[in-house]
């Protein structure tokens, strides 16, 4: 089909150098490229994945390059030639030219003598969501658990999510869950009704640790009475909802739908659309899963070339895609010795301070990857225990909607250690101005914080401006801003005498005032560790 379609549009243009084709012609040509453009390729992702055996429930990293699922009844699995059907956990990597490697089979204690499966991987690839509830890797029930990944590459034993009252809505026969990129949006499919097939979707938050708050219906526009809504997949601009529906309108069995999240109940939503053909069909379709940039979907077919199921991938459509977003990587470092640190991670929307999802980097290296939607500023930091850390600031509002877009950062933690010295990124005042802007209390309220945990530190606060203006006047400046920030803190109810504040001026600079981008650095507040 793609030579054909090549030969065609070549000889297309070939005829236009030659002759001046009639409007006719012209409207018949347009309407073959158009043709041309949207047609949907399905792309199976071959025999390095796909086997004679039934491969289902596609998992995959926000990066592409990492992708779990079920293979049933293969010989490795953990109870092959059971009396019930096995269903295991595989994996398989993507190299950097895009050539999928051979799956591996997954070891205890991800894969047990239950049905298994991986349901997200967060966008670091350092958290998944696994079907069933376990405690310190012991089953114990219907559920879904978190595993981590250790500084030696393999995963840590399961951990059940506390989820109030689960068991008053998983009563049915089929169950599941998925969770958006910022880690504390839980979405599952369950029916109250004992035995039942017919599934309602979910929302859960996290509540702190590993509780969860009791599943809430995502209302009446997903849940349709007496219809079966279930395998939710949330993309990572958090609002796009794809999941998979009986209803009316679809094109036999289960479709792939999708809807947009209209407000933060998360009971409005945009009427669901059906996904069309290829990617719905007249046999059961559900499983659908995206990478972060939304380019392409994956998902089983049963109309497979090597076995009784396939995955593929399907480049979608833009009507299709999901809103463009904002991935962010890093790594995360010990700011006095440099080493590589495996850290929580928290982003917060500014200024109000409200959170907005958390990560983790990886404990061998300290690298770290999270999505996030444009049109908002963010604070992100790591946190470890001895630690405190410089946030960096996102200002993503300031970007225009370009498509999905990578920015690299790099986070610091700072021994709590006398002498250390600790930048403060999300400080803010207007130019020429020392009055404290609101969005620089959540910054400062760490400060507070630290202090009150530790009541024998005593800290200096400081403040910096570039070289341009006179000495004079960059002294009276950053001497004003340093006890701007001192008096705020001071507010707080932190005893005076654990802290002073002192401006620099430009005495001090980090870098060289060449440039914009230095001269910024060079403009900062930071407090020193004096007594600890």
């Amino acid at each position: 089909m793609k030579k054909l379609c090549f030969a065609v549009l070549l000889f297309m243009g070939v005829s236009v150098s030659f002759a001046q084709p009639s409007p006719d012609s012209l409207i018949e040509q347009k309407e073959r490229i158009i043709k041309a453009e949207t047609i949907v390729k399905i792309e199976n992702l071959g025999p390095m994945i796909n086997t004679e055996f039934a491969e289902l429930r596609p998992t995959v990293s926000a990066d592409g390059n990492l992708l779990f699922f079920i293979c049933e009844d293969h010989p490795m699995n953990t109870k092959y030639k059971s009396v019930r059907n096995s269903q295991d956990i595989w994996y398989a990597e993507r190299d950097s030219f895009g050539k999928w490697g051979e799956a591996m089979h997954l070891p205890y204690p991800l894969n047990t003598y239950h049905y298994n499966a991986v349901y997200w991987i967060s966008p670091d690839n350092n958290r998944i969501l696994i079907r069933n509830a376990f405690i310190d890797g012991d089953y114990v029930g219907n559920g879904v658990s978190m595993c981590q990944r250790l500084r030696n590459g393999n995963w840590s034993k399961p951990e059940m999510l506390k989820i109030k009252n689960y068991l008053k809505y998983d009563r049915g026969r089929q169950t599941g869950a998925t969770m958006a990129h910022d880690g504390k949006t839980l979405l599952l499919y369950m029916t109250p009704e004992t035995g039942g097939y017919n599934n309602d979707i979910y929302v859960s938050f996290l509540e702190g640790g590993d509780y969860w708050s009791e599943p809430k219906s995502l209302g009446k526009k997903i849940n349709l009475p007496k219809f079966n809504e279930l395998t939710p997949y949330l993309a990572s601009d958090g609002e796009t909802l794809y999941f998979s529906s009986d209803r009316p309108g679809g094109f036999g069995d289960n479709d792939i739908w999708m809807s947009k999240r209209l407000d933060s109940t998360w009971q409005k939503w945009s009427d669901p659309v059906n996904l069309g053909e290829p990617i719905n069909t007249p046999d059961w379709d559900a499983f659908f899963t995206l990478d972060a940039g939304g380019e392409y979907a994956y998902l089983t077919t049963n109309v497979g070339e090597y076995g009784e199921s396939d995955i593929v991938r399907v480049k979608l459509l833009e009507k299709e895609k999901p809103d463009p977003i904002v991935m962010v990587t890093g790594n995360v470092y010990n700011a006095k010795t440099q080493q590589p640190i495996g850290a929580s991670l928290v982003y917060e929307t500014l200024p109000d301070g409200a959170a907005a999802g958390n990560a983790l980097s990886n404990a061998y290296d300290g690298s770290f990857k999270i999505v996030l939607p444009y049109d908002k500023n963010y604070s992100i930091r790591a946190t470890a225990d001895k630690f405190f850390a410089q946030s960096e600031n996102l200002n993503l509002d300031s970007l225009v909607k370009a498509g999905h877009k990578e920015i690299h950062k790099d986070l610091y933690l700072v021994p709590i250690e006398i002498g250390q010295v600790v930048r403060l990124n999300n400080v803010f005042f207007d130019f020429d101005k020392w009055d404290l802007r609101a969005e620089s209390h959540l910054e400062l309220d760490r400060v507070v914080k630290l202090l009150a945990e530790n009541p024998a530190i005593v800290i200096e606060m400081s403040a910096h401006t570039d070289s341009r203006g006179s000495d004079d006047y960059n002294f009276k400046l950053s001497d004003s801003r340093a006890r701007s920030v001192m008096e705020y803190i001071l507010s707080k109810g932190i005893d005076p005498s654990r802290i002073t504040s002192k401006g620099y001026g430009e005495t001090k600079p980090v870098v060289a005032n060449d440039t914009d981008e230095n001269r910024q650095l060079n403009r900062r507040v930071e407090f020193t560790i004096l007594k600890n």
